[in-house]
């Protein structure tokens, strides 16, 4: 089943992607559209889209993995959410990157952005990614032991999320990135009360 799922949430990406670089071309080309600089390749809002599709991208990961683990429906219907929501993201992120001519990948540091918001910055590792160990673990796992490390890891890469969504909002010039940021800010903080409750139903 993973082989076919995580194939799709790729696809679902990539699909919006082309869709939204379609969408955005079009209204920044029209003649009412306002004349706003781009963001440059050092900006906060080009290294959030960066830093931001590779945290989502693990997060699908993570969800793809947990689905093929389990047959409890509130964890599955939870993580297939999950999976589809971050996926489509990643594609926004791409498409804005496209849009503004940058790389999709660059020699600064990815979390240069973030310089100074908390002890994050240059140097520091992205907040709240799962190591190659613990997905390796989760891999391993079924039943309820994958759905608690399953919890345990999505709770603490959300909180990383949220964390970089803050940072995004203090720092991002561009208003879509602004909107995305609150989003995932507002998104994410509640779905971590939800996995907190249903991780204490499972201690």
């Amino acid at each position: 089943m993973r082989r076919n799922l995580i194939p799709f949430a790729v696809m679902a990406a990539v699909l919006l992607a082309a869709f939204s670089g379609f969408v955005l071309g079009n209204v920044a080309g029209g003649d009412t559209a306002p004349a706003i600089a781009s963001p440059t390749d050092t900006s906060a809002d080009a290294g959030f889209a960066r830093a931001m599709q590779v945290h989502h991208n693990q997060g699908v990961e993570i969800a793809m993995i947990i689905r093929d683990a389990t047959d409890d429906v509130e964890v599955r219907v939870m993580a297939y959410d999950m999976a589809v929501t971050q996926a489509q993201q990643s594609g926004q992120m791409y498409a804005w990157l496209e849009l503004w001519g940058l790389t999709q990948s660059s020699t600064v540091d990815p979390m240069a952005w973030m310089d100074g918001h908390g002890s994050h910055g240059a140097g520091v590792a992205m907040p709240g990614l799962a190591t190659s160990a613990q997905l390796a673990e989760l891999r391993a796992a079924s039943g309820v032991e994958a759905e608690v490390l399953f919890l345990e890891l999505m709770i603490v890469h959300h909180e990383g999320a949220v964390d970089m969504a803050d940072a995004a909002l203090e720092r991002a010039t561009t208003p879509e990135v602004k909107r995305l940021a609150q989003s995932i800010l507002d998104y994410q903080s509640k779905e971590i009360r939800i996995m907190q409750d249903m991780l204490a139903a499972r201690s």
